[in-house]
């Protein structure tokens, strides 16, 4: 049965099927979500007051630390809310905003992630033309066309996504609104709409793994021909730390969003979903700040001014 008339609300059934792993998630994404916070306020901070860090690199990764803390704030107070109690329902509202954020970060993400390899290329393979490359008009002009193709994606794809003809029971076997589970909850025909998702996954996923691919290709090569060891190790450091949260993004999105509706983005999606919204974003100010020496040197240097005053 489809229910044509306005929804009042949707029921994220989530892990409810495992209580107790979810009483267990409740803690864990507790502790993720408060190091989540901490974390990128740390690099949008040390970005913003330390002349050291007035790079491109430091740029983009605190326009990525802002996207994240968007991201998490979006989805995870709402799991936490489905974590605690027997309560999982959510308003077609909070709803309808969750999809369309959620669908406007996540490929803004998708984006930012291959400009962040495109300036590690032109740092390791034209080091000489750097700073003319990427002055700041074009970082800007780069972060802005981040921002936009997410917006585009999620003027797209929301409305469509919701005008969808769902199953009068509306249970989302989720633990957010995304649209992989909501055309899974649709009780017509959704093969338009899933051929849609999947030429977005494409376009957001597929294609950046393979321009990111490429450009560190090339930073291979550049690698292999450093005299300087410490040279070497900094710049590997650097580019295997952007590599972890480039697969770990890209590939649990894949699994989900490619083929939205077969039988093991069914079974395992939220699983995913859970690995992509709350792990994925512990990672990059984990990574950042843990195994960076500018990031290090800057906080130091900002304990001592905030200790001499």
């Amino acid at each position: 049965m489809t229910n044509e008339s306005f929804p009042v609300g949707f029921i994220l059934l989530g892990f409810s099927e495992w209580p107790q792993l979810e009483m267990v998630l409740f803690w864990v994404v507790i502790v993720f979500y408060t190091m989540i916070i901490l974390g990128n306020l740390t690099i949008i901070l040390l970005s913003c007051t330390d002349a050291h860090l007035y790079t491109p690199m430091y740029f983009f990764l605190s326009n990525l630390s802002f996207l994240e803390l968007c991201f998490t704030t979006t989805t995870v107070p709402q799991m936490l809310f489905n974590f605690w109690g027997p309560d999982k329902t959510i308003t077609y509202t909070g709803c309808v905003i969750q999809l369309c954020v959620f669908l406007f970060l996540g490929p803004t993400e998708c984006v930012f992630l291959v400009v962040m390899a495109y300036d590690r290329y032109i740092a390791v393979c034209q080091p000489l033309r750097y700073t003319i490359i990427m002055h700041p008009h074009f970082c800007w002009k780069l972060a802005l066309m981040a921002w936009f193709s997410g917006l585009v994606e999620s003027m797209i794809q929301s409305p469509i996504t919701l005008h969808l003809p769902f199953c009068a029971h509306h249970r989302v076997d989720d633990f957010l609104c995304e649209v992989p589970a909501l055309i899974r909850l649709a009780c017509g025909d959704t093969s338009s709409n899933e051929w849609q998702m999947t030429i977005s996954a494409v376009l957001f996923t597929i294609v950046p793994v393979g321009l990111i691919l490429t450009s560190y290709g090339y930073i291979a090569q550049v690698l292999g021909k450093i005299k300087s060891e410490e040279g070497r190790q900094k710049a590997i450091a650097t580019c295997s730390s952007h590599l972890l949260v480039v697969f770990m993004f890209y590939g649990t999105v894949a699994m989900v969003y490619t083929d939205p509706k077969s039988k093991f983005s069914s079974k395992y999606g939220k699983f995913f979903t859970f690995l992509y919204t709350v792990v994925t974003p512990l990672l990059n100010p984990l990574i950042y700040t843990l195994r960076n020496k500018e990031v290090k040197d800057a906080l130091q240097r900002l304990l001592r001014r905030r200790i001499s005053i």
